[in-house]
Formats: C-alpha cells, sequence, structure tokens
C-alpha cells in the first residue's frame, strides 16, 4: 500500500522485541497501513514505553535479556494506567511457548516467527476492530447512564408513588411488550412456584391452558402487522377479563399465551375456563376502526400434578396438547394425556415417510364419481389421493394430508396429483375415444394456491400430458381465495383462459361468505357434507333444511354458479338436492372413490337412476 494514501492515523502500536529484524520489518510494514509505530528492544524498555507512549496495542516478545514478556505482561496488567492495553505474544518457533500461560497473565492473542506479515496485519486489525467496538460499547453506555439520569431528574417530582427505574427495567424483563402482559419468564416462575406447592399441598390443584390463534398469520399477511398487533392487545384484554384475580395469563411470543389456574374446586372448571374463551370468540367479533375480525384458538389443557417437576415439561405437555386440538379442526380444546407424546411421535414418524413415499411413488389416485341429479348422467371424477404405505397399508387422507400441510410437502403432493389425474385423463381418452368427455376435478392446497409460479406449473403439467384444459376443474377453498385475494384475480382470469373450471370447495368451513366470492368468475360451488348430513336430522323440519341448504343452492345460482353436493349418503338426501335445484352431487350413495380399474366401468355405464 503506498504510504501516501495513508492520512489518517488508525492506532498506535508498540513493539517489545530484542530482535532488530523484527522490529524493523513491523516498523516498516504496519505504517503502511495507518499504524503509528514505536519499538522497545527489552522489557523494561517496553514498560517505560507503554506509559509515555500510551499506545492501542503491544507486541510483546516473549523471551527477551532482562524480563521475559509474561512478567512484563503482568506488570502491564497490575498498573491501571497500562492494565487495559491489549498484548500479543511473539514467540519463535524453536522456543516453548505456553499458550495458557499467555492467557493467564492477561495476553489476548498471539503471533509465532518468523512473522507472516498478512498474518500480523489480519490480527492487529482483529484486535483494534474489539477495541473499536469496547470504545463504541462504553460510549453507548456513557450516553445511556446520560439518558437514564436526565429522565429521572424530570420524574422525580412527577411520580412520586410510581416504581424506581429499577423496577420499571425489571417490568420490562418480565413483561411482553406490546400487551403488558407478563411473559414467558415471569409465567414460568409462577408455574414453578405451583408445581412445588402442589408437592406439599394435597388440597391444592391448578391447570395450565396453552393457547394460540388460528390463522392469524393469514391475518397478518392479509390486513397487515399493524393491524394485527392491535389485534394481539384487544385479545389480551379480553383474555384478561376472562380470568380470576388469582390466575395469570402470559403471552409467549407472536400469537401464543398461556393461562395459569391456580385454586380450581373441580377439574372441569378449567374446562369450563377454556370452553368459555373459545365461545366467547365465537360470538364476539373484534372491532378495529372500520372492520369486524373474527378470530378462533386452540386450546391445551394440562393439569398440574406432583409428577411433574420442571415448569418447562408442563409447558411441552400443554403444547402438545394445544397442537392436537389444532389437528382435532381447530376452535377447541384438548386435554393432555401421555398417549399423546406417541403420537407426536407417530406424526414425526409420518413426516418422514411422506418424503420416502414422495420419492418412492407411494401415492395413487382414486377417482369418485360426479352426477348430475337432473339426469342421472355420469359429468365428472373427482381425484383423491390414497397412500399405499409399505408396511402401515392404506393410510388415509385425514391423517397424512394434515402433516404434508405441516411440513410443506402439500405443494409437491398437489403437483403430483394434478399431474398424474392429466395422465388418467390422457389415458382415457386414448382408451375410450369420444366416449370419454367428462372434467376431472383435482383439489389445490392453499400452499399450492400461493406459489408465484402456479400457472407455470399448470401449463407444464398440461404440455407433458398433452391434455387441454378444459378436461380439468381446479378445486380450491374459500380459504385459499381470501388468502390470496389480491392475486386470485389474475390467477382466475389466466385459469379462465386456459378453459381451466374453477370450484369451490368445502364450502361452509372457511369464511362462509358468498359476498367475498361475487366479484371471482367462479363456476361451482361444492357444499360441504356437514350440510348434507343435516338432512335427515331429525331435530330439524323440513323449513330449517330448506333454511341451510336450500339458501346456499339460491345464494350460488343467483352469483351464476351451479352447485355439487358431496356425501350424499342416501336416496332421500339426493332426492331432496333434487328437488330444492342443485345440480350435481357425489357421495357414497352413488359410488365411493374407486382405482382407475373400476372407474373405467362408471364411465362405460354413463348413468346412475335417482
Amino acid at each position: 500500500m503506498d504510504e501516501s494514501a495513508i492520512d489518517v492515523v488508525k492506532g498506535k502500536i508498540l513493539v517489545v522485541d530484542d530482535t532488530p529484524t523484527n522490529v524493523e520489518l513491523l516498523i516498516d510494514f504496519l505504517p503502511n497501513w495507518g499504524y503509528k509505530v514505536e519499538a522497545a528492544n527489552c522489557g523494561m524498555a517496553g514498560l517505560n514505553a507503554a506509559k509515555t507512549f500510551a499506545p492501542d496495542l503491544i507486541l510483546l516478545d516473549i523471551k527477551m535479556p532482562d524480563i521475559n514478556g509474561y512478567e512484563v505482561c503482568q506488570r502491564l496488567k497490575a498498573d491501571p494506567t497500562t492494565q487495559d492495553i491489549p498484548v500479543v505474544f511473539l514467540s519463535a518457533l524453536n522456543e516453548v511457548l505456553d499458550k495458557v500461560k499467555a492467557f493467564e497473565v492477561g495476553g489476548v492473542d498471539y503471533m509465532t516467527k518468523p512473522l507472516q506479515l498478512r498474518e500480523v496485519l489480519v490480527r492487529v486489525e482483529n484486535q483494534m476492530s474489539l477495541l473499536a467496538a469496547k470504545a463504541e460499547i462504553r460510549k453507548l453506555n456513557t450516553d445511556l447512564e446520560e439518558r437514564v439520569k436526565l429522565r429521572t431528574a424530570q420524574l422525580e417530582q412527577e411520580i412520586q408513588k410510581h416504581i424506581s427505574t429499577q423496577k420499571q427495567l425489571q417490568h420490562l424483563a418480565f413483561h411482553d411488550p406490546l400487551t403488558d402482559l407478563p411473559n414467558r419468564s415471569l409465567f414460568i416462575d409462577r408455574l414453578a412456584q405451583s408445581l412445588k406447592r402442589i408437592k406439599y399441598c394435597a388440597d391444592y390443584s391448578f391447570a395450565v391452558l396453552f393457547l394460540d390463534c388460528d390463522r392469524f398469520k393469514f391475518i397478518n399477511e392479509s390486513l397487515g402487522h399493524l393491524l394485527g398487533d392491535m389485534l394481539l392487545v384487544e385479545f389480551s384484554d379480553r383474555l384478561k377479563q376472562k380470568i380470576r384475580s388469582v390466575d395469570s395469563v402470559a403471552r409467549f411470543g407472536g400469537d401464543e399465551f398461556s393461562i395459569l389456574l391456580e385454586e380450581l374446586e373441580d377439574p372441569g372448571d378449567a374446562i369450563a375456563a377454556a370452553n368459555h374463551i373459545i365461545e366467547s370468540l365465537y360470538l364476539e367479533p373484534f372491532i378495529l376502526g372500520d372492520k369486524e375480525i373474527f378470530i378462533n384458538v386452540s386450546i391445551g389443557i394440562v393439569f398440574g400434578n406432583p409428577n411433574y417437576d420442571l415448569p418447562d415439561t408442563i409447558l411441552r405437555d400443554a403444547d402438545t396438547a394445544m397442537y392436537q386440538a389444532k389437528a382435532n379442526g381447530k376452535a377447541c380444546y384438548q386435554v393432555f394425556h401421555p398417549d399423546m407424546h406417541v403420537l407426536t411421535r407417530k406424526v414425526f414418524e409420518l413426516q418422514t415417510d411422506l418424503r420416502l413415499a414422495l420419492e418412492q411413488q407411494q401415492f395413487l389416485l382414486y377417482y369418485q364419481p360426479v352426477i348430475s341429479l337432473a339426469t342421472g348422467d355420469l359429468v365428472g371424477f373427482e381425484a383423491l389421493i390414497r397412500w399405499n404405505h409399505p408396511t402401515e397399508g392404506f393410510i388415509p387422507p385425514s391423517q397424512f394430508i394434515p402433516v404434508a400441510e405441516e411440513t410443506g410437502l402439500i405443494a409437491q403432493i398437489g403437483e403430483w396429483t394434478l399431474r398424474e389425474a392429466c395422465s388418467q385423463i390422457k389415458a382415457w381418452q386414448e382408451k375410450f375415444e369420444k366416449l370419454f368427455s367428462v372434467r376431472i376435478n383435482v383439489n389445490l392446497s392453499v400452499k399450492q394456491f400461493s406459489l408465484p409460479d402456479l400457472m407455470d406449473r399448470i401449463d407444464r403439467i398440461l404440455a407433458d400430458t398433452g391434455v387441454s384444459g378444459n378436461m380439468l376443474k381446479l378445486e380450491i377453498t374459500e380459504t385459499a381465495i381470501m388468502d390470496n385475494a389480491e392475486s386470485a384475480d389474475l390467477i382466475i382470469k389466466q385459469l379462465r383462459e386456459r378453459e381451466i373450471q374453477l370450484c369451490i370447495d368445502d364450502f361452509g368451513t372457511g369464511y362462509s361468505s358468498l359476498n367475498y366470492l361475487h366479484r371471482f368468475p367462479v363456476k361451482t360451488l361444492k357444499i360441504d357434507r356437514s350440510f348434507i348430513s343435516i338432512i335427515e336430522d331429525s331435530n330439524l323440519d323440513r323449513s330449517n333444511k330448506s333454511l341451510i341448504v336450500q339458501a346456499i343452492v339460491t345464494l350460488a345460482h343467483q352469483l351464476g354458479m351451479d352447485v355439487v353436493a358431496e356425501g350424499v349418503e342416501t336416496l332421500e338426501q339426493a332426492m331432496y338436492l333434487k328437488q330444492i335445484g342443485c345440480e350435481f352431487a357425489q357421495g357414497y350413495y352413488f359410488e365411493k372413490p374407486l382405482p382407475p380399474t373400476l372407474a373405467e366401468k362408471i364411465i362405460i355405464k354413463g348413468k346412475y337412476l335417482i
């Protein structure tokens, strides 16, 4: 580096070494990099130079004629004026460098001779960076201390009965800054006290509720984090209103909360508290500005007992129960049972097996016919995935689809399903020629619908299989559209350009409002099977059935949609649906999902009597 380029001194370095060549080498080299260098040829001279020159860093030889480097370093550290100067030891390769002793006497680093200039520069720069960082920290600390002193002085006359600055800091350490609820640390401390008490107090009982807001991530992404934070604050206030003064509620971060219920008279009190929270959220929306927001929670419940030793253990079990509540359908509670650990392990094993299933092609598709209620004609099939596990046999989708969604594998599985269904369409077209003209319905997951390259993937599959888009109908949930409302318009337009129809699946289980869907050109609405089961409910009269099911059909028709009823299992259900104008149906009354070979018989048959 050109010496003329150095305008600012980066630091002062003292070299203490009795070998002239080493000293000359460093004196010639280091100034090129912005360092001012002084030298001393023995230990005593080095001690004097350290006081007069006041270096930022000392490069200290170990073996010298008067006193060795270890003793020099000890004296430097004993002197208040030099004790903070970092010392890097230098040692020849033929000397024994006692590294432990070097650090014990106060050294921060060491280098061996002959010195490598690049190594010298790197180590010097590292030490100077550390010094700069320490200086910055000292400055920040000094600035902070000054601000605290100033603020404390300003508040002394205003807050006679308020807590001291130390207590304020302690409060911040144990409380959530957004909601001001106790945080995880404080909650664990209180839970530890409860665990101690239950071991020696026979009539004391407590429970822990672990809460997680359902689909809060989508609220954040669709409405923004600011509104999401406002919702968390309101939610926290509501939780505080739902518990007694002896209980504790804490925020663990994100949308996770925990409640410690103490002095329980009966285990049912904890369940009642969980139900009360769930029901209040269902009945009382949050009003934030001009928006009305509903939010649900899944709750895991653990009852305290003397067998628990650590708070983290009981929280782990409460968390496990909460995830089981989510698996049970969300917006509900689940009491922990030790068998859940076995279930958790099985879920983990299932995650591993799912990845292998993709690689080893263990999946296959079954096809359930969709029938016209007016004519009895076959109008389509829904492709339904099945997993033929090599050791467990057929695993139902209800078990592995939630795991696939949680792990992110659902996108890969969904793409495989779409490709396999298109390949089957092509095979049936070639086998039955003009006889096969029905559409195949394929489910599209939320994660697939949110993929930025979704249309590229669909185009590639159609091109690879030689299938035209008019043979395909994609089924998505209300949630998929609402969670991707901004991009849904473009995606649906691109699907229409390819003559791919769109069907809203499981209507009534998501946003449950056709008002949200009126601006989307969706062809078909599929009524969830839970509504179909109402038709034969002996507790409902015909007028109530009409209010529930017929209203959905009527509204769908007003928006230009046709309607498919899924889960039709009896002739009475089929006849009633036909009577109220529902166009299509599928379910066990007609056929269960069939492998391709048996589905071909339905293609040939082509018609059902209703």
